[in-house]
């Protein structure tokens, strides 16, 4: 395997300068896709190095349960400086699955606090909560997906903002945003060179439904007053208090730059960046480096594993 091993580890490097040059020229919904499935690969990838790190590690420890022919010299030499990375795999790959698990788990248990919250209520798409915070919020999954939002919100907007509001948090429900949100998180939580993609899926996740609510309400200006409004009442774009994590109307990514976006020309939907282009690059390079994660997961993947299976005694 070589130091070929140790690529998926150091490759979420490159997230940094791909999220930032893809949030900003690509239009949200190709952006979106991209650094989600760029993160995810690349914390899967990284996250079985680790795995394959630890099997050599675990295999040096006494009184350990493997198989005494995984700790010859033969196997040990397949992953340079075996000692010091095999061991500090294992606390690494440790600390990754309870990370990731935890936050599988909060998320969970908010979902479903939210839910509990409005088992009362009527069944409707829309639920109006009479109190003074301002806030709004698209809730996931239940018996059927639903736009919450408060009485001080709607009275701080005018009839056509409210409508770029729930036009909005529709955009969020119909695209399963929530999907895209949690698998960048746990991206992040699994290699933390992959925050720049959360933050900037964050974003892009908003401008998607920015556009898809221009487009409905036919009015970008709407939208982005709807925006700015909803950032006041609660609070200089703060998330509002009483939003349970999910994607809310005024909350996600810097407020002005999504203000900033919608007085601008719509976005061009392209299903793929020039080359000779900065974020052509870029996205390419994303690509690439995927890619490569991949194959030296595989390779060493099944390297380890023809390893291990030739040490085993019969």
């Amino acid at each position: 395997m070589g130091v070929f091993v140790f690529l998926p580890l150091v490759l979420p490097l490159s997230a940094w300068p791909v999220a930032r040059l893809a949030e900003l020229h690509l239009h949200p919904r190709t952006a979106t896709r991209l650094l989600t499935a760029f993160a995810t690969v690349m914390a899967v990838c990284s996250t079985l190095c680790l795995a394959l790190l630890m099997v050599v590690g675990t295999a040096q420890l006494p009184g350990n349960p493997l198989p005494d022919g995984w700790s010859d010299p033969e196997v040990r030499a397949a992953v340079p400086y075996d000692e010091i990375a095999g061991k500090a795999a294992i606390p690494a790959l440790v600390l990754v699955l309870a990370v990731c698990g935890r936050t599988l788990w909060r998320h969970h248990r908010v979902a479903r606090a939210a839910r509990r919250a409005l088992a009362g209520l009527p069944a409707s798409p829309v639920v109006v909560l009479p109190e003074e915070r301002p806030y709004a919020y698209a809730l996931p999954g239940g018996p059927r997906d639903r736009v919450v939002v408060t009485t001080a919100l709607l009275r701080g907007l005018t009839p056509p903002e409210r409508r770029a509001l729930f036009a909005h948090e529709r955009a969020h429900l119909t695209a399963r945003h929530h999907r895209y949100l949690l698998a960048v998180r746990l991206a992040a939580r699994a290699n933390p060179f992959l925050r720049p993609s959360r933050t900037a899926v964050t974003y892009t996740t908003e401008r998607w439904a920015d556009e898809d609510a221009a487009r409905s309400v036919g009015s970008r200006t709407v939208v982005a007053r709807a925006i700015g409004r909803a950032a006041l009442l609660s609070g200089a774009g703060a998330a509002p208090a009483g939003a349970p994590g999910f994607a809310g109307f005024a909350s996600g990514g810097p407020v002005p730059r999504r203000v900033a976006a919608l007085l601008r020309p719509a976005p061009v939907a392209r299903s793929w960046p020039s080359a000779f282009t900065s974020v052509g690059l870029a996205a390419w390079g994303a690509a690439v480096g995927t890619l490569v994660s991949a194959m030296s997961s595989a390779n060493s993947a099944v390297t380890m594993f023809l390893i291990l299976y030739t040490a085993t005694p019969l």
